[in-house]
């Protein structure tokens, strides 16, 4: 079942949010940001029209790490490229939402690379405008995002963009798929967050859990995601110290580490990693180990093989997953696993998870979809990424909001209600403040089935500012 539709409208917006603790990723220290939030009204064929939403955060010093640049100036980054998008859709004719993506993505991403925006940034604007143009269809439709996929709503088709993929039946793929009815949480351990009570000079005392030991007895999660930072010593005295709290806990840990492109090359990262394994006070901590993210910047990231560090630990691609031909090109150099990020594109996930299934049956290394997250705030940001990892029946998925910012405390009332009313699973009323609900380090996601990409409701315009015009040529 697939439909044409026009995108007739399209409103952006922004809202700032702060940080109840720093949180350090590379080079950036976030203390608070801004998240967008984007509305796409759509006319089917019929002329019925509806309206979807996406938001995401501006995230500075990520999707371009340059130095250089203000926060400012990396927010009107990706403002520029959410225009060029929106500007794509609004001129095209009736198609499938999925041949919108298709047949200006070439073309999106010449448009940013004229204005020195790389591919990870041009991946941003179309990720937000075909989330919010998916939300308007499964709402038109009366149907729910795992719904919509499984009779492919959107019109995905194998095709030039992904070569791999010729004569692989998508349409049966896209079937299978059985989100489950929760996943298990992957916390994150920043490379500022304290580590027990003695690391702080000071409390925030608002009834969340502040140091990893207290996450460890307050949510009961299984699974890590700690970040290092390039420095071999600091790197290994922090890991030990980690290691030691997992291991008293009693639980049975899976971790995975966060290179953040802080390693020169290849081999100097696996001579880190020759070093982890050979550390008695990680002896459990390295059996563990899952998998190892973007440890090499991206500049020479898809250029150098990891074949040496890939034989000791499975290797993914994050940051250097721009284009949709990064994670075959990563393959071919030693890397079996990518990221899966709403920021990135919902139809880049879907069809690299269909790349890793194809891949698998050919008897080389097992490729791999990992669920990272990017800052994704409670209501439209987290549920659809959650509906999306689950649906593609990842496991366990990496989130950050609900631990670095406080649930819907720095939103309007009325929509904190109406989203704890409307998913009740995923999320629970503490201390008069709406926030994620974890048992025993899952969240339930039976409630991300409502009609819509993973919720029916809408955010409260009142709570938003008018996104600015980009500063940025």
């Amino acid at each position: 079942m697939t439909l044409r539709l026009r995108v007739v409208d399209v409103c952006c917006y922004e809202r700032p949010y702060r940080m109840r603790i720093p949180f350090r990723f590379g080079v950036k220290t976030a203390t608070g940001g801004r998240q967008a939030v984007v509305s796409v009204r759509i006319r089917q064929e019929s002329g019925q029209e509806a309206t979807g939403w996406a938001a995401e955060a501006l995230s500075a010093k990520w999707f371009d790490k340059n130095p250089s640049l203000t926060d400012e100036q990396s927010h009107h980054q990706l403002r520029r490229s959410i225009e060029l998008a929106a500007q794509a859709r609004l001129a095209s004719g009736p198609q499938t939402a999925y041949r919108l993506f298709e047949t200006s993505y070439s073309e999106l991403n010449d448009a940013c690379a004229a204005q020195a925006l790389n591919p990870l940034i041009a991946s941003f604007g179309m990720a937000m405008l075909d989330r919010a143009i998916l939300d308007a269809l499964c709402r038109a439709q009366g149907v729910g995002f795992a719904q919509a996929m499984s009779i492919n709503l959107a019109g995905m088709r194998t095709g030039p963009l992904v070569p791999e993929l010729d004569g692989f039946d998508l349409d049966a793929f896209l079937a299978s798929r059985r989100p489950a009815p929760d996943i298990d949480i992957r916390h994150t351990v920043g490379l500022v967050d304290p580590l027990v009570p003695g690391d702080q000079e000071s409390r925030v005392n608002d009834g969340l859990p502040e140091t990893l030991s207290e996450v460890i007895a307050t949510y009961g999660c299984r699974y890590y995601k700690i970040k290092i930072g390039g420095d071999a010593e600091a790197d290994l005295e922090r890991l030990g110290r980690i290691a030691s709290l997992l291991d008293k806990s009693g639980v049975d840990y899976r971790v995975t580490l966060d290179g953040n492109e802080q390693f020169a090359d290849g081999d100097a990262i696996a001579a880190f990693f020759a070093r982890v394994e050979a550390d008695p006070a990680l002896r459990r901590f390295s059996k563990a180990l899952l998998c190892l993210e973007q440890p090499v910047r991206r500049d020479r990231a898809l250029e150098e093989p990891v074949h040496r560090l890939a034989a000791r630990i499975p290797v993914m691609i994050d940051e250097s997953d721009g284009g949709l031909d990064a994670f075959p090109t990563a393959r071919s150099l030693g890397y079996t696993g990518v990221s899966s990020k709403t920021c990135k594109g919902l139809y880049k996930s879907i069809l690299n998870a269909a790349r890793a299934q194809v891949w698998n049956g050919d008897g080389a290394a097992r490729c791999f979809l990992s669920a990272e997250d990017l800052t994704c705030e409670p209501g439209i940001s987290l549920q659809q990424d959650l509906a999306l990892v689950s649906w593609l029946g990842l496991t366990h998925v990496e989130k950050n909001a609900h631990h670095f910012i406080d649930g819907f405390a720095n939103r309007p009332h009325g929509e904190a209600t109406a989203f704890l009313a409307a998913h009740g699973d995923l999320y629970h009323l503490q201390n008069g403040v709406v926030r994620l609900k974890l048992e025993g380090g899952k969240v339930a996601t039976g409630s991300l089935r409502a009609p819509g990409f993973a919720t029916a409701l809408s955010p409260d315009i009142a709570g938003l500012e008018p996104m600015p015009s980009a500063d940025w040529s």
